[in-house]
């Protein structure tokens, strides 16, 4: 099991072999036994992977061609097959370049060594030297001095390339058990894995991605449940506090000890009371708030935008709260009722603070923990994008007809192109996978303001097979916002007014619906607007009806309008709309 993980390139986290040019190589090469992976530690070199042979292959394509049947095995002389069996004949190890001279030349192993250093040196007096006590050394053991210089000559070739085996063998032992423990204990494994590189942010991040691709569940971090380092079983990684940025040991440390001696806190003015405020000040505790850690204080059904709403706005009276307890207590004084009065309740505060929006809590997470934990900023797009045709990157498959692909940039890259001008490559995500999209020379040029991390885009161009890493890669040509699409698709904005029964009536709403339309305005070249009426009739009883708004109040469907227009009107109550006929571009 653990070959086949390793074969299939399922390798983040597995000591030595963690970058995409090792995962690759290991990918092609199908490790099947121990010295494989002994020989992959050895290969994965410059010298090895870019050198080349004189047929044009390298010494990585030699060694995978012949243990995979599609090159013959051969060996320089019959004696030397025991040394180079292993390796399907190919001198990868310095230990090798020694046995060689040892078997066919007699050379003892001080001699052996002393011949690997001059071939390492590379210094002529010494070579001929070298050279002439091997070549001896064959003819008294009967081997042709023509094959005898010939096998110098390969050893000389390859000991420039070769590495000590030794060396190598320690780490694949590493390789091998790290690799071994992802196979069989995953949750277990990841949390280590993730523990041991905690205050590397960007590495978290890496490789919490990997743990969601293994199907693994993550915890939110939790001041009930979490202890400092990332923990793991069953299936599931509970995030650890310490990887919350801004919360260090010191806080994290005086936590568990206070929940340790008198259980699970309770709310957050039990927290803040509890909780030493020297070391888990104001800017801590907003953090685990942002971070989630103190979502299991929600109250009455509350979700979590409402409970972290809430959380932020009472905690400077809990944080008050508790250093007057605080002080109350080391004056060795109780008030009245032996305990000082509590801050504002959870109950009374819940109906007055109004919940964070999906992209303030998703932005405060990013802040605290470098990633989006409970969401992703594309989820509130995603059903909008596939009435519009557009596939998820994990259905991508190639098509040259430009397809379009949307994410969210992760991260982009600008090189100098050989022609002058730059290239662009922009990794995307969109939850269901990652891919890279590439933007050369005027394509990138022309949508170079565009492309900033963060931002949610569209892409179009050709899906093209990825011959090196599999899977498809993206040839971009043009992008798009969220609006340009929107306008491209000739969708339609619908919005539920309410009902018109009096001129009052109508005024009001004109007057709000003209405050929220009018900075979009897009005349003409905009998106309709369609408006859902309820009326009284001639015999009194209400009907519902359409009003279609003239080309002068057409407008730009941007997020902005939609949520100026769902605090308004109502959540359920916007939408965009698009005829069948156009939901697929």
């Amino acid at each position: 099991e653990t070959f086949e993980l390793i074969s299939a390139g399922d390798t983040a986290g597995v000591f030595q072999m963690e970058s995409s040019g090792f995962t690759e190589m290991v990918m092609k090469m199908k490790p099947s036994c121990f010295e494989d992976v002994i020989a992959a530690g050895a290969l994965y070199r410059p010298g090895p992977l870019d050198q080349k042979l004189e047929d044009g292959r390298t010494m990585v394509d030699v060694y995978i061609d012949r243990k995979h049947g599609r090159d013959k095995v051969t060996f320089p002389h019959p004696t030397l097959e025991p040394v180079l069996k292993d390796t399907y004949g190919v001198i990868v190890y310095q230990e090798q370049v020694m046995q060689i001279a040892q078997v066919l030349a007699g050379f003892s192993l001080g001699q052996a060594d002393l011949l690997r250093r001059a071939m390492g040196k590379k210094k002529p007096e010494e070579m001929a030297k070298v050279r002439a006590q091997f070549l001896a050394g064959c003819a008294e053991r009967g081997v042709a001095s023509g094959l005898a210089g010939d096998i110098f000559d390969l050893m000389e070739k390859f000991a420039g390339y070769a590495f000590n085996k030794s060396h190598s063998a320690t780490y694949a032992l590493i390789s091998f058990q790290t690799a071994w423990l992802k196979t069989h204990y995953r949750a277990e494994f990841m949390a280590a894995t993730m523990s041991a590189d905690m205050q590397n942010i960007d590495k978290v991040v890496t490789l919490v991605d990997e743990a969601r691709r293994m199907g693994l569940a993550l915890a939110p971090p939790c001041v009930n449940r979490s202890a400092f380092r990332f923990t793991g079983a069953s299936g599931q990684v509970m995030y650890g506090l310490g990887a919350v940025r801004g919360v260090g040991e010191g806080p994290v440390a005086a936590l568990v000890e206070a929940r340790t001696e008198s259980g699970p806190f309770l709310d957050l003015a039990d927290f803040c009371s509890r909780v030493d405020a020297r070391k888990a000040n104001r800017r801590v505790v907003e953090a685990l708030i942002r971070a989630g850690a103190l979502d299991v204080f929600a109250v009455d059904g509350e979700d979590v935008n409402h409970v972290r709403a809430r959380l932020l706005s009472e905690l400077p009276d809990a944080l008050q709260g508790a250093e007057q307890a605080a002080r109350t207590l080391a004056a060795g004084m109780t008030d009245l009722f032996g305990e000082v009065a509590p801050a504002q309740g959870a109950s009374a505060r819940r109906g007055v603070v109004a919940p964070l929006s999906t992209r303030e809590r998703l932005e405060g997470e990013k802040e605290a923990l470098g990633l989006f934990l409970t969401g992703h900023p594309i989820e509130a797009y995603l059903a909008e994008l596939g009435a519009l045709g557009i596939s998820r990157i994990a259905d991508l498959r190639p098509r040259r007809a430009g397809q379009l692909v949307a994410g969210w940039v992760v991260s982009q890259r600008i090189l100098a192109s050989r022609r002058g001008g730059e290239n662009c490559f922009v990794e995307i995500d969109d939850r269901s996978g990652r891919i890279e999209v590439a933007l050369f020379g005027d394509a990138f040029e022309t949508h170079r303001a565009l492309i900033t991390k963060g931002a949610i885009l569209i892409f179009e161009g050709d899906i093209q097979p990825d011959e090196a890493g599999g899977g498809v890669k993206v040839r971009g040509e043009r992008v798009l916002r969220i609006d340009d699409l929107r306008l491209r698709a000739r969708g339609e904005l619908r919005v539920e007014v309410g009902a018109l029964l009096t001129s009052a009536d109508h005024e009001a709403i004109t007057t709000r619906l003209r405050r929220c339309l009018e900075p979009a305005r897009r005349p003409h070249t905009g998106c309709a607007v369609n408006l859902l009426v309820r009326a009284r009739g001639a015999e009194g009883h209400f009907a519902e009806g359409r009003v279609r708004l003239g080309p002068d109040w057409q407008v730009t469907p941007s997020d902005d309008l939609l949520e100026r227009l769902r605090a308004e009107f109502g959540s359920e109550r916007v939408r965009l709309a698009y005829a069948a006929s156009e939901a697929s571009l």
